[in-house]
């Protein structure tokens, strides 16, 4: 328990039995329950997985690939019915430092936002830590998302480390939510749809030797077209009278 919060961690895990152990090894002691979602992976992840519990602890898997934002809200729903008050999502490729769990937190616990997103783009050595290309693809779908949310005043729009209380899990269309790359801006649309407060914390960024699955022409079309979508949401909620016009966005 953090600050009288009970706190739910959400671990989204595609073919991730190396690293996997890493990450759970690193979890704060104030934890009181770890999700890892298995997402279809091919490799011994579920495995590595369950030698690991040393909190109140569950693998969950999908039989087949349901993307990172899929995996990501099946752990939201667990974390709803364990009766948690945070979840906090930790990737399980051991990128995201975990003595930084508690600055994600801080701000739930005191009632200023109901969503909390790491920052790593403001970090004083981001740009020897963090792969160029991420870099700039980082700041360019950021500037797209404060445009599409409103949002205006978050940096690292793709960090995939957060924070969310209850109150905003139970509000959230998880059946509506993107799932695959691209669920992080599309989260954040939804979180605007629903007035969440939302605040940046300073992050570290951390990269290994791993190789990312990500490949950038292939994710920038549908997350440009989720962002117009979002956008035209947004601009129908302002200006109702303009929103027949946009329903077919």
């Amino acid at each position: 328990m953090y600050r009288g919060m009970r706190v739910a961690v959400v671990i989204p895990a595609h073919n991730e039995a190396r690293l996997l152990p890493v990450t759970l090894a690193g979890l704060p002691v104030f934890v009181d329950h770890v999700v890892v979602v298995d997402d279809g992976s091919t490799d011994a992840t579920s495995h590595v997985a369950r030698r690991r519990g040393r909190w109140s602890f569950e693998v969950i898997r999908h039989p087949v690939n349901r993307g990172v934002g899929g995996a990501i809200v099946t752990g939201y729903r667990r974390a709803l019915a364990v009766g948690a008050d945070a979840a906090v999502v930790v990737g399980a490729d051991a990128q995201m430092a975990p003595d930084e769990m508690a600055s994600l937190l801080d701000p739930l616990a005191e009632r200023a936002a109901e969503y909390v997103k790491g920052d790593r783009l403001g970090h004083p050595a981001v740009l020897r830590r963090m792969p160029f290309v991420r870099w700039f693809g980082n700041h360019a779908l950021t500037i797209l998302t404060r445009w599409a949310t409103g949002y205006r005043h978050i940096r690292d729009s793709q960090c995939g480390y957060t924070a969310i209380s209850r109150e905003a899990l139970a509000r959230l269309p998880f059946d509506a939510i993107y799932p695959r790359y691209g669920f992080p801006n599309d989260l954040l649309a939804r979180l605007a749809e629903i007035e969440a407060r939302v605040l940046d914390r300073p992050v570290t960024p951390i990269y290994g030797d791993e190789q990312s699955g990500l490949r950038v022409l292939r994710v920038a079309g549908p997350i440009f077209w989720l962002l117009v979508r979002a956008a035209a949401r947004r601009a129908a909620r302002r200006h109702p009278e303009a929103a027949p016009a946009l329903r077919g966005v």
